[in-house]
């Protein structure tokens, strides 16, 4: 689950991680008097999407008057900003941050990821703050550095020390850049982060090191335990079809393609997206009804799946191990007859009960396509759609 950049401000304040003052504002109004209430001689209007980039999109403007921020949040409220990371559909703007001004002196970059090969969080820094962290990582990686937390001990002051010597930190502003990289660590590890990213972290001409960006990621499958999270939930900037997905318990992610999935297992949808691929064919989705999949769950899976335009054919992949053959079976052709489906569908079924499954599926009268195996399910709904 994303964030704002104000909300991990929030968050950041709460401990004791420096950022600048600033206010949320969802109208014109609100953010003159945002600005009124700052009382900064210059001002910042930030606007608040889920993706990176903004800046570059013309998303960030600095005011020096009321009048520049009515102006600007007039022209960026509203409008759809288009950045490297939300595609050519863009995203539209509906809450601003306004934020006062601060004397920059130098930008860097502090991140902190979970590094599969070490199995253990790992904190990046580097001088070269304010642009894209990948471009550095390929055209200077030396400039990058690193430091593998031991997740018993935690993120030690040494380390976070080196990481500030590393980046050319000033002296005298050392030991404030060793209590934001503490504090942002016990952030990251008390509210369930998989990423958190402070591009540009900076150092002020009045002797502060600050958040002047604030990117949080957070483990989904630990927000029942993060009720103060879960708030921050903006519905507006998440697909319409996987916050309907998550309704209904089922893990969909929604992707380019036109042929629909309807899979039960995370390993056996991944499997079912590349055989797809294999015969030429391009998946709209990633759809895991799970091993507990009920009539009513599959119903609602082909809601979703039909629910995208782009969705010439669908392919229900099956192996039934806890999850019977008939019942996925049944659920299906419910769903064919409650939705009028006249796309091509192909269903496969292994497993538990699969001879009763197929049976029902020959039996009821609607045009569905049986495959023998999941290779040959594959290239039937490829050469249906085409």
């Amino acid at each position: 689950m994303n964030i704002h950049e104000y909300q991990g401000k929030e968050i950041l304040r709460k401990y004791g991680v420096s950022v600048p003052n600033g206010k949320v504002a969802f109208t014109v109004d609100e953010a003159v008097e945002a600005a009124k209430e700052l009382g900064s001689k210059v001002t910042v209007v930030k606007a608040q999407i889920h993706a990176g980039g903004r800046g570059k999109a013309g998303g960030v403007k600095v005011a020096k008057s009321i009048d520049e921020v009515r102006t600007y949040a007039s022209e960026i409220l509203g409008k759809t900003l288009v950045t490297h990371q939300t595609g050519p559909e863009g995203k539209e703007v509906k809450r601003l941050l306004i934020e006062e001004g601060c004397d920059i002196q130098k930008e860097y970059y502090i991140g902190l990821v979970l590094d599969r090969a070490t199995s253990s969080v790992v904190m990046m820094a580097s001088e070269e703050g304010g642009t894209e962290i990948e471009e550095v990582a390929e055209q200077t990686p030396e400039k990058i550095f690193k430091e593998v937390v031991d997740p018993v001990v935690g993120l030690t002051s040494f380390q976070a020390r080196r990481l500030a010597f590393n980046i050319n930190i000033p002296k005298e502003l050392v030991n404030q850049a060793v209590k934001f990289m503490m504090g942002l660590y016990k952030v990251f590890v008390e509210k369930d982060c998989s990423i958190a990213e402070i591009n540009p972290l900076v150092t002020t001409g009045d002797g502060r090191v600050m958040a002047l960006d604030a990117k949080f990621n957070f483990d989904s499958n630990a927000l029942y335990r993060h009720k103060d999270i879960v708030e921050y939930r903006d519905l507006d900037e998440e697909d319409v079809k996987e916050i309907e997905a998550s309704k209904y318990d089922l893990s969909y992610i929604s992707l380019d393609g036109n042929i629909g999935c309807m899979v039960n297992g995370a390993g056996l949808a991944m499997a079912t997206m590349d055989i797809i691929k294999h015969y030429n064919g391009d998946p709209a989705n990633f759809l895991d009804v799970g091993g507990g999949a009920t009539a009513e769950k599959v119903t609602e899976a082909f809601k979703i799946i039909l629910s995208d335009q782009n969705v010439k054919g669908i392919f229900v992949n099956i192996f039934g191990g806890i999850m019977k053959c008939d019942i996925i079976a049944n659920g299906v052709v419910e769903a064919t007859k409650q939705v009028g489906l006249s796309l091509p569908l192909v269903v496969r079924l292994e497993g538990t009960n699969v001879e009763l499954g197929k049976k029902i599926l020959e039996e009821s009268g609607l045009n569905i396509t049986s495959a023998d195996s999941m290779a040959d399910g594959a290239e039937k709904i490829v050469s249906l759609v085409k």
